[in-house]
């Protein structure tokens, strides 16, 4: 090994290593997630129902709610594990008020999501922190989230049904809004404000 290639391997490992700074954002902002999906829910509770009676499947046009902070937090942060990480405390927070979903399976949910989003930017061994691969983050986490809802909760809704189409269809478009959209410009105007000057994804934006 050269030495240029052992500087290169210690300055990767300098840049993906958490720092005490960086543990303590990514706390923070799983419990303002928690905060909104346990709002989220409660909307959800009424919402959803007059969705899906209107149009069946087309509830999961705002389940990227759910899952935005998967691809937020990576950019926030850029450190493996900062999907999953955020997003098991955005869990532990929202159950605290008390929720009417399975605990368990929620936090199942929230892991695979992570993951799911983790895989997008670990792919370009996170070092690709672009709008393209955010919006990828979204779309593997909508067929992934879409594919476990007809496993465990719509075992009766074939995938090529009406229902399934529908649904698949409305969960990509959530997918790549909201957990890839909005995300972004979500991130990039949090940047602008200074906010995260102390981390690299904010000096990045601010030096655009």
């Amino acid at each position: 090994m050269t030495v240029k290639q052992q500087q290169s391997r210690i300055s990767a490992a300098h840049r993906l290593r958490w720092r005490p700074l960086d543990i303590a954002v990514g706390a923070g902002l799983g419990a303002v997630s928690g905060l909104i999906y346990w709002l989220a829910s409660l909307l959800a509770s009424w919402i959803f129902p007059l969705m899906t009676a209107l149009l069946p499947g087309a509830a999961a046009l705002l389940h990227g709610v759910f899952y935005f902070p998967c691809t937020l937090s990576l950019l926030i942060l850029r450190k493996p594990g900062a999907a999953v990480y955020v997003g098991v405390i955005s869990v532990l927070v929202e159950i605290l008020p008390g929720n009417a979903y399975n605990v368990p399976m929620i936090l199942v949910e929230a892991i695979v999501e992570a993951l799911c989003a983790e895989l997008a930017f670990g792919i370009f061994r996170y070092r690709r922190w672009t709008l393209g691969t955010t919006v990828l983050g979204g779309i593997l986490i909508a067929l992934v989230y879409n594919a476990f809802l007809l496993a465990f909760y719509y075992q009766g809704v074939s995938l090529l049904s009406p229902r399934g189409v529908i649904g698949t269809i409305c969960e990509l478009i959530s997918g790549v809004v909201l957990a890839g959209l909005v995300s972004w410009f979500l991130f990039r105007a949090i940047g602008r404000t200074g906010a995260l000057d102390r981390l690299a994804s904010g000096q990045d934006v601010r030096q655009v």
